[in-house]
């Protein structure tokens, strides 16, 4: 049994201060504030003073860092993009496939069902890296005309056998799929897959406002990295933004790193979608945490100077880290460190429906970190075990 105390936690119903967090067997067994508690009898102490502790981050849309990519075939790539991952406050994630060939990404996402089995089975040399709870199928049910880099020639219509085929092939850990409402046969799918338990997210997509509606009538309730890769907002023409902005049946996630969204853009997402529809992701690439240089992105390579990926003058993922991102939400957006927090935590594993993840409470996961008042992250913890650089 092990004890923490800080200065401040992290709730869902708000702050304790100054708190004690009692935590057994990976799982938290009780919260209270510092004074109405004794230490029970025999728990290790570990006291950060003046940090403040706070859930895991649950990135929902991550393709690598490191130098590695999720869809790599090395035995290396998701170790060591797990352990960067921890090191940024990163606990949960969702690795995400780009659209590829069939047979590349059917491979793929049977790799990516070992080590997510392997993590729910414990295997020891998992312990202090970041958890991967599902995979994100990014493409290949996107718009031809909103496709971003994904491989126009790998692109394949919303068909519910193809799904079938990557359902089986990832052994039922698909949690979470991008997908173009307009194209025929996406509304069929979007009911397929919801039955299933996925959270259906509308992205890459030119789809117009009506169209948009029937596919949340039909289930959708997410929307991928709002604003990119989607039909602009006009004010005629209101279009899949209209739908996603003002229907408060959706949430959506965006990629607060000053590239992809200007901060106006930012705070105006936070606003309108308030701050328990608001979702923080990387879209990080096998770039983030390296130099300047070529890395892969599925199957393609991108090119990485300044902060900004890009292949072919397009904008292909990030090198965004989430404790940035959460650092970045509440400049941009003037919301405080635990709301902007929120958006990295609670929110993201409300969407895929998560309840032990994204949380301090009696009987969740105890992943959690400690933080700086910057939001800095100084310690991560992955089921109770300290994650070590």
């Amino acid at each position: 049994m092990l004890a923490f105390t800080a200065r401040r936690l992290l709730t869902p119903n708000g702050v304790v201060a100054p708190a004690l967090m009692i935590v057994d067997g990976g799982r938290i067994q009780e919260i209270a504030a510092r004074g109405d508690r004794q230490l029970p009898a025999g728990a290790a102490l570990r006291d950060f003073g003046g940090g403040v502790i706070v859930p895991g981050y649950v990135d929902l849309h991550i393709h690598g860092n490191a130098g590695y990519d999720v869809m790599d075939e090395s035995a290396e790539a998701l170790p060591a993009i797990e352990r960067m991952l921890a090191r940024h406050g990163v606990t949960s994630y969702f690795p995400t496939t780009v659209t590829a060939p069939i047979d590349r990404t059917l491979r793929a996402l049977e790799r990516l069902a070992d080590a997510i089995e392997a993590c729910e089975q414990k295997e020891p040399d998992r312990a202090g890296r970041a958890a991967p709870v599902g995979v994100h199928l990014e493409g290949p049910f996107i718009s031809h005309a909103r496709r971003g880099v994904h491989p126009a020639g790998d692109l394949l219509p919303p068909r519910v056998e193809t799904f079938e085929r990557f359902w089986q092939a990832a052994r039922g850990h698909i949690r979470m799929m991008t997908l173009a409402p307009e194209l025929e046969g996406a509304i069929e799918l979007i009911g397929a897959a919801t039955a299933r338990g996925v959270c259906v997210s509308l992205g890459h997509s030119d789809a117009d406002f009506a169209v948009t509606e029937r596919a949340i009538d039909a289930g959708a309730r997410h929307a991928t990295h709002i604003f990119n890769a989607m039909r602009p907002l006009g004010h005629r023409d209101p279009g899949i933004l209209g739908a996603v902005l003002t229907d408060s049946r959706v949430s959506a996630d965006i990629i607060a790193d000053g590239i992809h969204l200007d901060s106006v853009i930012v705070k105006l997402v936070a606003q309108l979608k308030g701050p328990e529809l608001t979702v923080l992701i990387t879209d990080a690439t096998a770039a983030t945490g390296m130099p300047d240089g070529r890395y892969r992105l599925g199957s393609i390579e991108v090119d990485v100077r300044d902060g900004k990926c890009a292949f072919d003058g397009r904008l292909a993922g990030s090198v965004l880290t989430m404790d940035r991102a959460v650092r970045n939400l509440s400049q941009f957006a003037g919301w405080s460190l635990l709301d902007a927090v929120g958006a990295a935590t609670l929110n993201p594993a409300r969407v895929v429906r998560c309840a032990d993840k994204g949380v301090l409470r009696a009987g969740a996961d105890a992943d959690f970190l400690v933080l700086d008042e910057r939001g800095d992250v100084l310690r991560t913890f992955v089921g109770g075990v300290e994650c070590l650089a």
